[in-house]
């Protein structure tokens, strides 16, 4: 053979061997197709913050009352000792990542000194009438590291111009005094309640609106994501979440984050508590639930807090349940969270820490029945690191994963996560354990269908040499985050 005849199948062999590589390379690293709704990065985001707070204050808080009429004299609210830190430090303590402020109830008073109405702390004793409630906590927040969120109720039962074209400008101006000057802001609350009687500028009356074409939800969207264009919105007819359809704090086992897209399934009870499987629109569900009976502070309820257990429960079948925790903190006369909320609270928040504190899988040698490729392998959903993610290669519906314990492990907790960023497409696991030489199902008090962003398993205390998971794909690729195994005493 020629030299160079030689020469010249030695360069090709070279880029044979190159375009090989090339291949493989590209194999390996192709990152799985998105399928149906995904949620947007402000969405995403939201979820992460899995726990905040709501804290229900103002005339209800001085007159006993839940719902305002809207008659109550401003004069009432005359806190003794308001102290916007020691809510902020004990909501952190806790674990919350934000709180959620109404500073506006069905009453219609104010919480800041708005040029909207009279019927607000500025007509108040509170600090001669220069108190502003909201920049109050808003700087607390900012101090302290808690994002900030408001609720402002649409209904307004104090203001004369309820229920005509006046008091929608209104609303919209007071938006936008709140979202310009106190921002920025992560969630922003439109609540559900609207119309029926009031004392409606001095007149004892029934106004009757249509919600979904009165209030003008897309402007007031607009004006919050001006100033804001980061926050949440709840509520309304534009939300970027939805509520679960209750106020017990529990979501159902089965929680689809996708939703359709029309108003009227917005006030579908059944599918709220848990989502459309085929829905149109990434719309996760948020969980509303307060730490007593009462949203406001109630002496009588101070018998009545929520145990450290029941509040446990609580974050099972919310945060355990792909939603979004929101707990209620109803601040008292003085001015303060009371202090056994607040210490029943901060225990609840150590208890969640010690039970997740030592993840048994890790050290685990863990096996996949597919894999994508070394960019998608089975170890990394042993890793806490929200970017990485075990996939199978496209048109496996399912697939199972394998963790074998360096010796005979004792556990009763498990936690699952899907990368959500390409979708939610796990439509039911199945869990089982190998001990003595045999498999043998975990039996769980709930169905293993759904799992989203996070979903989290309590069960009797077994002890295995294995855990195996098998999972169930409806569409898409299957993407696992996360998977993590722990033991509550």
């Amino acid at each position: 053979m020629r030299p160079r005849s030689l020469h010249i199948i030695r360069v090709m062999t070279k880029i044979a061997v190159v375009s090989a590589a090339v291949f493989a390379l590209a194999s390996c690293v192709r990152r799985p197709e998105a399928s149906g709704p995904v949620p947007s990065r402000q969405q995403l985001e939201w979820q992460q913050l899995e726990t905040y707070a709501f804290i229900h204050f103002g005339l209800n808080t001085f007159n006993d009352m839940e719902w305002g009429f809207g008659d109550t004299p401003s004069r009432t609210f005359n806190p003794s000792n308001l102290d916007c830190e020691q809510w902020v430090l004990t909501l952190k303590a806790a674990g919350m990542k934000g709180v959620i402020l109404t500073a506006k109830h069905h009453d219609g008073f104010c919480l800041w000194p708005t040029a909207t109405t009279e019927y607000s702390i500025k007509n108040t004793y509170y600090k001669d009438g220069e108190g502003d409630l909201v920049r109050e906590l808003s700087e607390a927040c900012k101090k302290h590291g808690l994002k900030f969120g408001l609720y402002l109720s649409p209904w307004d039962r104090n203001q004369p111009e309820y229920g005509y074209k006046g008091y929608v400008d209104i609303y919209h101006k007071q938006i936008e005094e709140l979202v310009s000057n106190y921002g920025p802001l992560f969630e922003f609350w439109f609540d559900g309640a609207n119309g029926g009687t009031g004392w409606y500028g001095g007149a004892n009356d029934m106004r009757s609106i249509v919600a979904e074409q009165y209030y003008d939800y897309e402007k007031a969207r607009d004006i919050v994501w001006k100033y804001s264009p980061e926050a949440s919105i709840f509520g309304g007819t534009v939300p970027t979440l939805r509520w679960i359809g209750n106020e017990e704090g529990k979501a159902n086992a089965t929680q689809w984050c996708m939703y359709k897209t029309d108003f009227e399934s917005l006030n579908d009870e059944k599918a709220l508590r848990q989502g459309y499987r085929d829905g149109e629109a990434w719309l996760p569900a948020e969980v509303d639930v307060s730490i007593r009976p009462g949203w406001f502070y109630h002496e009588s309820e101070d018998n009545q807090v929520k145990t450290v257990e029941q509040l446990m429960d609580l974050y099972y079948q919310s945060v355990g349940h792909n939603t979004n925790l929101l707990l209620n903190f109803p601040v008292n006369q003085e001015g303060r969270v009371p202090s056994i909320d607040s210490a029943n609270a901060v225990q609840w928040y150590q208890s969640l820490q010690k039970e997740f504190a030592n993840d048994l899988l890790q050290g685990c040698k863990v096996t996949a029945s597919n894999t994508r490729g070394c960019r998608f392998k089975a170890k990394n959903v042993l890793r806490d690191d929200y970017t990485l993610y075990w996939a199978t290669e496209d048109g496996v519906h399912q697939a199972e994963l394998i963790f074998d314990f360096p010796k005979a492990t004792a556990f009763n907790r498990l936690l699952l996560q899907e990368y959500i960023p390409l979708g939610q497409n796990v439509d039911a696991f199945y869990l089982d354990y190998y001990f003595n030489g045999k498999w043998l199902p975990i039996e769980t008090n709930e169905p293993t269908t759904t799992i989203g962003y996070k979903r989290l398993l309590r069960f009797q205390t077994i002890k295995a040499d294995k855990l195996r998971i098998r999972f169930k794909v409806f569409k898409g690729t299957l993407c696992i985050n996360r998977v993590g195994a722990f033991y509550a005493p």
